[in-house]
């Protein structure tokens, strides 16, 4: 009796392990980091470059004048893309040539826009009249000192094509449009949005 012919054993079929793949030298993944976070960093940079020259831009308040608005070491938010201001409106200014009032010269100033082209303004018994009619100014502090000799009476004038008259809420202790005239809408840097330090005084307008 003779036997058949013999199966072959099966073949193995079990997936093969593909083999182990070899990390990166670390010194090339060491400079991509650094590449990486290099242009993050310029990126950055730039950002706040232009942020600052076209957008917004910070400014530390020095003085009194436009207390209890804004107070010394406050840190305020100026946007510069809106040009057009109205009267209440908050501008930080280029410092007009004509002002010499006494204190350390600084690039740059912060009022409060009380007159646009064309306007007449005149202050009466610590009263700003616009166009005639008594401004309402809720930002004024309640008490004013009667002896100090910014709160005479001034005016009328009126404001010159493209200037604009400009005072401190702190009328008694503000040297501004008074005392060396409207500031040109050129020297506008722009318009205060927000106290952003200290944080007990954040605040938007």
């Amino acid at each position: 009796m003779t036997s058949g012919p013999t199966e072959a054993p099966p073949a193995d079929t079990s997936p093969v392990p593909d083999p182990t793949p070899t990390d990166p030298p670390a010194k090339p993944r060491r400079r991509r980091w650094i590449l990486e976070w290099a242009i993050v960093l310029v990126i950055a940079i730039v950002l706040a470059v232009v942020v600052r020259a076209f957008f917004l831009q910070t400014f530390f308040v020095p003085s009194t004048s436009m207390y209890p608005t804004l107070k010394p070491g406050d840190r305020i938010v100026v946007e510069k893309v809106t040009k057009s201001v109205q009267p209440g409106d908050i501008i930080v200014f280029s410092r007009p040539a004509a002002e010499d009032c006494g204190g350390p010269p600084v690039p740059d100033l912060v009022k409060r826009v009380i007159g646009l082209p064309g306007d007449t303004v005149k202050v009466r018994d610590n009263k700003v009249y616009l166009n005639g009619k008594v401004l309402p100014e809720p930002w004024l502090p309640a008490a004013t000192d009667e002896s100090n000799p910014y709160t005479a009476n001034y005016g009328p004038v009126t404001v010159p094509a493209g200037d604009y008259f400009v005072m401190g809420d702190n009328r008694t202790r503000s040297c501004d449009s008074r005392m060396w005239g409207p500031v040109k809408g050129s020297s506008i840097v722009g318009k205060v949005v927000m106290i952003i330090w200290p944080i007990s005084r954040f605040h938007f307008f």
